[in-house]
């Protein structure tokens, strides 16, 4: 009986095993896999197949048109009378084959509006493309430097938890009093309750990255980058250094696309003061099943064409044509706005990614000033020559700065990012 439960705990616990999935990522692995994965991006592909099926119907509507068709028609014995003559009206089938075209100018700018809307589908793709990658970059880091976080408090802690250690034992002796070790263990309980703190916001960056790689949710992730490998500080300079083509940028293309898009509905509306021409011919063949004398008046081809100019609309059209004029003059004052806030926000990536990296400089230095503070005072506690309470704000002094300098870490590289997107880089 234990031995029939020992392998059926070992079988369950086997097949968990096998179910939870383990991903090493590389930042660049992480990137390719959101791209491949990525919902938003699965999604903004089936927008250019929509909009490549939706030019191909327009280009459909100049092409020739065909259809067949079987009818059967019985009058139930009735017999017509012509001038005395009987002429009976079996029952019959008629078998038809239609074609018809029809020709506007409208159809040629449909396909032209059904290019630029195809063009769009695939700026749009592209830019979130870069989104989502962008995305992923800024969690990865994110996940790095607060790891980093974990990995400076606990150092601190364990300094902390060896000078509290130390005073409990010179109480035992009563060298030292006991509120002394008691401060002490009250800055590793606050220090144990931000280690906790940070390992939660930590787990929630584990999540998001999961979510934008469309993975499931007990998937366990490895990142096998590290800050020192991605962070290139020289490299982001020269990030800086790079010239601003708004040309490049994915919103001013869109935008564009759609001014575009605006000047052919123009075009588009005007074409409803425009002539239709339709050709259409239809074959037909009339089978009647019986032997008597009867009549067929269907004639087996028939040749149709027919000319249509629109003459009075009561001005519906000239008020399409006007609000299509004044949606397109919309358009271009967007367009001019947006020029001039994309070089606003390229000024502004610039003073943020400079501000940033002195930011960064300025942390550097702080971390090393207060962990060379926090050493001595450490020192001169165990010697006897300092207090606890001078002890405990080096070393909140201390987290603070390291808490300091990963956060402006952060902003360098999310500075980097915003920059890169105007940049399209």
């Amino acid at each position: 009986m234990k031995r029939a439960i020992f392998l059926m705990t070992l079988t369950f616990l086997s097949v968990s095993l096998m179910g939870q999935e383990k991903m090493s990522l590389s930042l660049q692995d992480a990137k390719a896999y959101a791209i491949e994965h990525n919902v938003t991006i699965q999604n903004a592909a089936l927008d250019i197949k929509n909009a490549e099926a939706s030019r191909w119907q327009s280009i459909a509507s100049m092409l020739p048109q065909v259809s067949a068709g079987v009818d059967y028609s019985n009058m139930m014995g009735y017999k017509m009378n012509l001038g005395g003559m009987t002429i009976a009206m079996p029952p019959s089938a008629t078998m038809t084959v239609s074609t018809a075209i029809a020709f506007t100018g409208a159809q040629v700018i449909a396909i032209q509006l059904a290019n630029i809307s195809k063009t769009m589908a695939d700026i749009t793709l592209q830019q979130s493309e870069q989104q989502i990658t962008n995305q992923v970059e800024s969690i990865y880091y994110s996940i790095l430097a607060t790891e980093e976080s974990i990995k400076l408090l606990k150092q601190s802690q364990e300094s902390m938890i060896r000078l509290r250690d130390m005073t409990l034992k010179s109480v035992e002796v009563g060298v030292t009093e006991e509120t002394e070790a008691e401060k002490l263990s009250v800055q590793v309980a606050t220090m144990d309750n931000s280690i906790r703190s940070t390992e939660r916001v930590l787990e929630l960056a584990y999540n998001s990255l999961r979510l934008q790689l469309a993975i499931a949710p007990d998937t366990e992730i490895e990142l096998t980058n590290t800050l020192d490998d991605l962070v290139n500080l020289g490299a982001i300079t020269e990030i800086m250094n790079d010239e601003f083509n708004i040309e490049n940028n994915y919103s001013y293309k869109l935008l564009k696309e759609s001014t575009d898009l605006s000047k052919k509905q123009i075009s588009l509306a005007g074409w409803n003061y425009g002539p239709t021409i339709s050709v259409a011919h239809q074959y037909s063949k009339k089978e009647y099943f019986s032997d008597e004398m009867t009549m067929n008046m269907t004639p087996p081809n028939l040749l149709a064409i027919s000319l249509k100019v629109p003459i009075f609309s009561s001005f519906s059209n000239a008020s399409k044509v006007k609000a299509a004029k004044n949606s397109y003059q919309k358009q271009l004052n967007t367009l001019e706005n947006t020029e001039e806030a994309l070089q606003l926000q390229y000024n502004q990536a610039l003073f943020n990614l400079s501000s940033a990296m002195e930011s960064l400089a300025t942390q550097t230095d702080n971390v090393n000033v207060t962990q060379r503070i926090f050493d001595k005072t450490a020192n001169k506690y165990e010697q006897g020559v300092t207090s606890s309470l001078e002890l405990t704000n080096a070393s909140t002094q201390l987290i603070s700065a390291q808490s300091g300098y990963v956060q402006s870490l952060l902003d360098v590289i999310n500075a980097k990012l915003a920059l890169e997107v105007i940049l399209n880089r």
